[in-house]
C-alpha cells in the first residue's frame, strides 16, 4: 500500500494530532485518538496501558503549548489487514531522536464506519552513533 491508501492518510493525520500539544494536554482530546486496549513501550522502555497514558500526557514534555515540540519525519505505511494500519516514522523531541512504531485499527465489531484509534505504540531511542 501507498501513503495515499485513505486509512494510511489517516493513520498519519490521527499520529500528528497526538503530537500536538493541546491534544496531548487534554484526557478528552487523547482519549479520542487512543483503543481502550492501548499499550506502548516507550522510548524509556516504560510499558504503559490505556489509563496510565492518558493521566501522563499532560505533564510529558511535548505537552505544553510553549515548550519543546515533537517533529515528526519519515512515514511509512501499510495496511495490515482491512481496519488495521501500521505506521513506523522518527521523531526528534529536544534534540532526542526515537523510531516509533504504532498499530491503529478500527474498533472491530463497531457498526459503521469508526475512526482509526492508536493500538499499540512503541519508541526506541536512536543512539548518537546512528544518527
Amino acid at each position: 500500500m501507498t501513503l495515499q491508501d485513505p486509512d494510511i492518510a489517516e493513520a498519519i493525520e490521527r499520529e500528528l494530532r497526538l503530537l500536538d500539544p493541546a491534544v496531548r494536554a487534554s484526557r478528552a482530546l487523547a482519549a479520542e485518538l487512543h483503543d481502550p486496549e492501548f499499550s506502548e513501550i516507550g522510548s524509556s522502555g516504560r510499558r504503559w496501558t490505556y489509563e496510565e497514558i492518558l493521566a501522563a500526557l499532560p505533564e510529558m514534555t511535548g505537552s505544553a503549548g510553549n515548550g519543546p515540540r515533537h517533529e515528526a519525519t519519515a512515514f511509512t505505511g501499510t495496511v495490515l489487514a482491512p481496519g488495521i494500519v501500521h505506521l513506523t516514522y522518527e521523531s526528534v523531541l529536544d534534540g532526542h531522536r526515537a523510531r516509533r512504531s504504532s498499530i491503529w485499527r478500527r474498533t472491530p465489531g463497531a457498526p459503521g464506519d469508526t475512526p482509526l484509534r492508536l493500538y499499540y505504540h512503541q519508541g526506541t531511542p536512536v543512539p548518537e552513533d546512528l544518527r
